[in-house]
């Protein structure tokens, strides 16, 4: 393929970055002064990019030699990585300027650069890329986590994310040296090819560092130690975003890796993702029940929430993935929705409140808000006929249908754990005492946010299944 076809496959990117480098020129030159229309031209340019993938660059096939591969699978993702980042662009201003720091205008930009990174994660087809993607979107959400420069927490926050992802950076860059040793390339074909012949001792160590690594982004036990503090710490939109877009990057790499790069070597790469999906569900419940802040509790639902997409990969079918694409794009919804209800949290004085006992009694005060609240927190327990019920339907049917039935009814019987806590909210919202009152919504878009992101996981979600069904088992069917 010649540079001119390889380049029309990496549109999306070359939108992303030429658009978020002339913004840090208009930053530059005109300051914080131009943040807001900064951001709407970051959402402009995501919009752009999710077009651009209808072309070549939704399936163009291989390109740079394998470098990069533009399929459905990778369009499937970045599409919902373009939508999370647009959302945690979209609702930044107001926090910012409520926080007392003033919305800055590097806030979009950093945002574009890591988006940029993460679709070269999910395209990636060589381990190389795949590590240059994956450290252009960690870098710019090292200086994300710690935005607020002035705020203590969000400076730790922004440290331990940095020290943490270096050692994971550090393990799994060691995986693939040792890969690249045993097998003689860096490419995921050939390294099939290798795995094919029969998996040396070697090749096994090398690739377990490669999944301890790229654990460390979706925050699956027992490299999920930094998501708590991280997400507490961070600015609450900053917090949405890690939550979102980078675990479905993150997520489908690893699948990407599992399938395409190390196929060939299902049964040895399986034991390790049903451990960390039952470690990261049930550690992921067991934690979350005595949280004291509404972040914190969403942290580890997300470490729970991963653990249940882990299930499809150990499936390694391609009903399996499709199940963990379609639970990722589910999880988005649920994800993003409960985090800008958590926007809405605000005390008389209009500063940021997390604790959970601020939500007591709040169908009284705001009803909307507590209603929102509650279809989030049922669906991200998967109580029917919410549409977080289907995703995580679609998982444990695979594992049945791939003769793992025994971990399906664990899985099962796991997710009783994380409902507990989802529905002690709800309990809280509706049945305690009432807590002071939340100041007003000073957010129409917000509130049109939260309406899209409650109807997309009520009921109503379910009329989406035949088109979110076949696109996740196209993407599903290109790894295969």
């Amino acid at each position: 393929m010649s540079m001119t076809a390889s380049l029309a496959l990496t549109v999306p990117e070359l939108i992303l970055s030429i658009g978020a480098m002339l913004l840090l020129m208009v930053a530059a030159f005109g300051g914080d002064g131009f943040a807001r229309a900064i951001g709407w031209g970051a959402v402009a340019l995501f919009a752009a990019a999710g077009f651009a993938l209808t072309g070549p660059a939704g399936n163009g096939g291989p390109g740079f030699d394998g470098l990069y591969i533009a399929d459905s699978f990778a369009a499937f993702a970045k599409l919902l990585v373009y939508i999370s980042a647009a959302v945690c662009v979209i609702v930044a201003p107001g926090f910012f300027d409520r926080s007392g720091g003033g919305y800055r205008a590097e806030y979009p930009i950093l945002i574009l650069f890591s988006a940029v990174g993460m679709g070269m994660m999910v395209s990636a087809g060589d381990l190389l890329t795949l590590y240059v993607g994956l450290e252009l979107q960690s870098l710019s959400a090292y200086v994300l986590a710690s935005f607020l420069r002035r705020d203590t927490r969000s400076a730790e926050a922004g440290l331990k994310y940095f020290v943490l992802g270096a050692l994971a950076s550090g393990i799994l860059l060691y995986g693939i040296s040792l890969i690249y040793g045993f097998t003689g390339t860096t490419l995921f074909a050939g390294i099939s090819d290798a795995l094919a012949k029969g998996i040396t001792t070697g090749q096994l160590f090398g690739m377990v560092f490669i999944f301890a690594g790229l654990a460390f982004k979706i925050s699956a036990v027992p490299f999920h130690m930094w998501t708590p503090d991280v997400y507490e710490g961070a600015p609450t939109p900053v917090t949405a975003f890690f939550a979102s877009a980078p675990k479905v990057a993150g997520m489908a790499l690893l699948l990407r890796v599992a399938v395409e790069a190390m196929g060939s070597g299902t049964d040895s790469w399986r034991q390790i993702v049903i451990f960390a999906a039952l470690a990261s569900t049930i550690l992921g419940g067991v934690a979350a029940i005595g949280q004291s802040s509404i972040k914190r509790l969403l942290a580890y639902s997300s470490i729970n929430n991963v653990g249940f997409a882990l299930f499809g990969l150990a499936a390694g079918t391609a009903e399996g993935v499709a199940g963990t694409m379609t639970y990722m794009a589910v999880y988005v919804a649920m994800t993003l929705g409960s985090f800008i209800c958590v926007l809405q949290m605000r005390g008389a004085d209009g500063q940021p409140v997390e604790t959970i006992t601020s939500l007591s009694g709040l169908s009284r005060s705001r009803p909307g808000l507590a209603a929102a609240f509650a279809i989030f927190m049922f669906s991200l327990a998967g109580i029917p006929p919410l549409f977080g019920f289907w995703p995580k339907f679609l998982v444990f049917d695979a594992l049945v249908r791939a003769g793992f039935w025994p971990l399906a009814m664990i899985g099962i019987a796991t997710s009783v754990i994380g409902a507990f806590y989802y529905l002690k909210i709800v309990k809280t919202i509706y049945f305690d005492d009432p807590a002071p009152e939340f100041a007003p919504a000073a957010s129409r878009l917000e509130g049109g946010l939260i309406t899209l992101a409650a109807l997309a996981v009520s009921p109503l979600g379910y009329l989406a299944i035949p088109l979110l069904d076949a696109t996740s088992m196209a993407a599903a069917r290109a790894l295969f």
